[in-house]
């Protein structure tokens, strides 16, 4: 044995026995890189889909809040046409799913995660709790904005007396009333039910923006192309959606056409925005964290109650209680079916994110 060890070697046995005692670190070196080459390409490859699902969202976004204003000027498609019910139902159905089987869910999931102590949030449905709060606060928001622009017009309000009251007659023969007060009561009425529509359409920006700004951030930080892949298809039928629901609210408000663009372009650009600012914090962003997870199912849980309850209330409930619906009853059989078809899509979609 010990004339082996002290043999002399030739160079060829020398290098035999290097490459045996250095093999298992070249084979994990070479492991490793392959490894970072197999990171950097998913990386790389979850980049260019978040690109794409910035012109995506972004295009279908606009396009869907300003349709009601390309198609105003076709007869059949006018907001102000009986049909227009039919696509407002189909977008109400659309956010009423959005709140129910995509956002509200998604709060729960945050807020019971098993990174979060149990106590107090996997002993209390905060989720519920606070989407309940949420739908309050936005009912009592409207309440006092409404009686807060009634009482305002009611003090600047100059009722005509009946000893104002104008009548003259044209060549024809056609009696014209002037300053009555039925004419008074018909304006005051048109004035209430546009700023209603006002308060309305803002109220339902504000939920849609807040989840929109969520959803764009956790697509932006992400580093799955299996995850971003699906979801940019997803995301712009959501978006064109939403923004025609939003579209029919802000053309109804009759705002002023600096304030709609506003409007559109805040509706246009938060969940790009999202997404660029969730491609900054990429490497410092843990969705896991628990103040990450409770800011994001506390803001999710506010987002759902206001959509769910906008979306019931302001948005079905006034249609189909509306004389024009209630007395055409072709009318309520369409809108019932758009109803059930945009909320049913909105709900496939689900399986997508």
């Amino acid at each position: 044995m010990l004339k082996f060890l002290f043999q002399p070697y030739n160079h060829s046995t020398i290098f035999v026995v290097t490459l045996v005692l250095l093999l298992p670190t070249i084979v994990l070196s070479s492991t490793c890189t392959c490894e970072t080459q197999l990171e950097d390409h998913k990386k790389s490859e979850a980049l260019s889909y978040k690109l794409i699902a910035i012109g995506s969202v972004l295009s279908s976004g606009a396009l869907g809040v300003c349709l009601p204003f390309l198609v105003k000027n076709l007869p059949s498609l006018n907001p102000n046409n009986d049909m227009y019910f039919l696509i407002k139902a189909f977008a109400a159905g659309v956010i009423l799913s959005t709140g129910f089987i995509h956002v509200l869910p998604d709060a729960y999931e945050s807020l019971t995660s098993p990174c979060l102590s149990e106590n107090p949030w996997r002993k209390f449905p905060f989720a519920g709790f606070v989407a309940m709060l949420s739908a309050i606060g936005t009912l009592m928001m409207e309440s006092f904005a409404t009686g807060y622009h009634k009482r305002s017009e009611l003090n600047k309000a100059q009722p005509f007396s009946s000893d104002e009251v104008m009548i003259t007659t044209d060549h024809d023969h056609h009696v014209h009333v002037h300053g009555s007060s039925n004419s008074f009561e018909l304006e005051r009425s048109i004035s209430s039910e546009i700023i209603r529509n006002k308060i309305i359409s803002q109220v339902l920006e504000i939920g849609i923006v807040v989840h929109s700004v969520i959803i764009g951030v956790s697509l932006g930080a992400s580093q799955s192309p299996k995850i971003i892949k699906p979801l940019v298809a997803a995301l712009s039928f959501h978006q064109f959606f939403e923004g025609i629901g939003l579209g029919g609210c802000i053309y109804q408000a009759n705002f002023k056409c600096k304030t709609v663009a506003i409007m559109v372009v805040f509706f246009s650009l938060t969940t790009p925005i999202g997404i660029v600012v969730g491609i900054g914090i990429s490497k410092s962003y843990n969705e896991k964290s628990s103040s990450s997870l409770i800011i994001e199912g506390l803001l999710l849980a506010a987002s759902a109650g206001i959509l769910i309850y906008m979306a019931l209330v302001d948005l079905l409930a006034s249609d189909f209680m509306n004389s024009k619906m209630v007395c055409n009853f072709k009318i309520q059989i369409g809108a019932s079916f758009s109803l059930l078809l945009g909320a049913c899509i909105m709900s496939l979609l689900a399986k997508c994110d």
